[in-house]
């Protein structure tokens, strides 16, 4: 019998989390204020505690993992790795696929890797509240975990579209003692402008961004602070104990290599999580065909523009250095809520544009079609944004039998779709759509943005 579950004992997890920023060949550029000048990390204060501004600043390639909150993490960590043997029989390829199982975390995905380590620095920091956006409710439902459990109050701005598509993510919210309210809403300054003027939005992860930072600038006690799932250094940082964990779970398996690294990417987290170690080789000359995928209905790197950019609808944001389709772009209403994002984090972005990963763009109906084939073969239900790195794995596995090579596929399973199955419905139904944004759908989104100030292209070329 094949060995389809590799699982580590709690001494194995890892004690340091990976740092890409260290070792990528060309450095990012740096975030900006709108007139252009380099951003003082004083000014961001306000928002973020000063110990994960540090983190976000940090040129360490390795950063300590406190036991705090590794007592923490053990609830569920080390995460198994698992191996895909049914999918791989019914497709009848030489590929051996594995997937990082990080739906086992309590709050189903792996959100929880960062949620639990910002709520414990803000703790430390003095902080009493954190706010935040979601968009599917992974991270609205692992942020309310983790206050819950570091006794912090935690307020959720919901994207409306998924907000009343995923009902039962508010209950998961409240269950952990977290405020949740559509975005957007009458809450904010800005939710009131953007209803005033669009009462039927479905709402986007940039405003919802907009809300949640409003609301914390605007507690005068100075102990409201805001928390971001995805996007910035610091939530990509703490994600990569999953590939940590990866890479000494494929040694358990005696794999020597791996040709394909896979992972859907929204702000890029969960990609960014599982693909940085294995990043850091490829940049030290192995080969590694690393793939993150988004929605063609999203598609920021495949057909956005790389360039700076606010991270919200309202410019609360620094300007950052990252593929865009600008920050007012509403991205259409597909069930990947998760992956409805203008941007692409700066460390993913510019990893694309030294050609070190190679993005790729599929439809929903795709994707479903994706979940469906896992669901039959491995038998377990996948998030929509998880069946996107699920349709490469199979196109991948697809092309290793096409070419009678033995590759090796690894992906990130970013999380469960037990409370998204309204979406499987109308897959079943024939009520989806497979929308594509067209180059000039993506010209409209851009055209306001001429004035900021220009993102260079650096690149070694040697990729």
């Amino acid at each position: 019998m094949k060995n389809i579950k590799i699982n580590l004992s709690e001494k194995d997890i890892p004690r340091k989390w990976y740092n890409l920023a260290a070792d990528l060949p060309t450095a990012m550029l740096p975030p900006l204020n709108y007139d252009g000048k380099p951003v003082d990390p004083a000014m961001l204060a306000k928002i973020f505690p000063g110990n994960l501004l540090e983190q976000e600043m940090s040129p360490k390639r390795w950063i300590d993992i406190p036991q705090e909150i590794l007592e923490i993490l053990y609830r569920w960590r080390p995460a198994p790795l698992r191996r895909a043997v049914y999918l791989e029989q019914f497709l009848k390829t030489p590929a051996r696929i594995y997937y990082k199982d990080e739906s086992v975390s309590p709050a189903g995905s792996h959100k929880p890797n960062t949620a639990v380590a910002q709520a414990w620095y803000n703790k430390q920091f003095g902080i009493k509240k954190l706010t935040t956006e979601t968009g599917a409710g992974q991270w609205g439902s692992a942020l309310s975990f983790a206050c819950n459990l570091l006794g912090l109050h935690c307020k959720v701005y919901m994207v409306r579209i998924s907000f009343d598509q995923k009902p039962l993510r508010k209950a998961l919210m409240q269950a952990w003692g977290g405020d949740c309210v559509p975005s957007p809403s009458p809450d904010t300054k800005i939710g009131q402008e953007i209803l005033a003027k669009m009462p039927d939005t479905p709402g986007s992860l940039g405003i919802a961004i907009s809300e949640a930072i409003e609301d914390a600038l605007a507690d005068e006690t100075g102990k409201t602070r805001y928390s971001l799932g995805s996007v910035l250094n610091h939530v990509l940082l703490h994600q990569t104990i999953i590939g940590l964990e990866a890479k000494k779970q494929l040694a358990h398996a005696r794999e020597k290599k791996v040709d394909v690294i896979i992972g859907c990417a929204g702000g890029g987290s969960n990609f960014a999580g599982l693909a940085f170690p294995f990043i850091a080789d490829k940049i030290h000359g192995k080969k590694i065909k690393i793939i993150p995928v988004e929605p063609s209905a999203c598609p920021k790197m495949t057909k956005g523009k790389f360039m700076y950019d606010f991270g919200d609808v309202a410019g609360k944001t620094p300007l950052l250095p990252m593929f865009s389709l600008g920050h007012n772009f509403i991205p259409p209403s597909i069930h990947a809520g998760g992956l409805r994002y203008h941007g692409m984090a700066p460390l993913v972005s510019q990893a694309a544009v030294e050609g070190l990963v190679e993005p790729k763009a599929y439809d929903q109906l795709k994707c479903y079609e994706a979940a469906f084939t896992w669901a039959k073969t491995e038998g377990t239900i996948c998030a929509p944004e998880t069946s996107h790195a699920i349709a490469c794995v199979i196109d991948e596995a697809k092309k290793a039998k096409e070419e009678g090579k033995e590759k090796v596929i690894l992906f990130n399973y970013s999380g469960h779709g037990l409370m998204d199955l309204l979406g499987y419905e109308k897959y079943l139904t024939g009520k989806l759509e497979a929308f594509h944004l067209s180059h000039e759908d993506v010209k409209k989104a851009l055209s306001n943005l001429e004035h900021f100030p220009k993102a260079e292209m650096r690149k070694t070329g040697k990729w």
